[in-house]
């Protein structure tokens, strides 16, 4: 639903938003690893899960290399710390109902069922809105380099 294509860079955002409101004392490098935790998907592309799967262990090792190359490129850690990943993971859920129930046509119950019923309070005020790409390459952009300065 919308004019325009719901991008990595716009997911992205609102998983960084969503993470946010889970851990909101969590430091600017954690909520800078919740805005980059697709990142491998700018080199290797955005691929469904299932798809994921079939390519195999393969596709796992490569996209943690990539993760890990990002991460030292950005100063933060090769590998995340257990609670900090699983955060993340559960931002990324909440962000897949609110983008399956918002923009992809599936009813809330449907969402539901691939995704777990996420706690109402993590999404309150939060609306997916169709952007044109330059106005989402803008706000990823900024709020990278707000991150960033941050952690300086």
């Amino acid at each position: 639903r919308g004019d325009y294509a719901y991008s990595v860079a716009e997911h992205s955002l609102l998983v960084e938003t969503i993470f946010a409101r889970i851990a909101p004392r969590a430091p600017a490098k954690w909520r800078l690893a919740a805005l980059l935790h697709d990142a491998p998907e700018y080199v290797i592309g955005d691929m469904i899960s299932p798809v994921k799967a079939a390519v195999g262990p393969d596709y796992r090792a490569l996209d943690d290399r990539l993760t890990t190359a990002v991460h030292v490129r950005f100063g933060l850690p090769a590998s995340l710390p257990v609670r900090v990943k699983q955060q993340i993971k559960k931002a990324d859920r909440v962000s897949a109902w609110m983008e399956a129930s918002q923009i992809a046509g599936f009813s809330e119950t449907e969402a539901s069922r691939f995704f777990g019923r996420p706690d109402a309070a993590l999404m309150e005020g939060l609306n997916i809105l169709l952007r044109p790409p330059v106005e989402v390459r803008a706000e990823f952009t900024e709020r990278h380099a707000a991150l960033l300065r941050e952690m300086a």
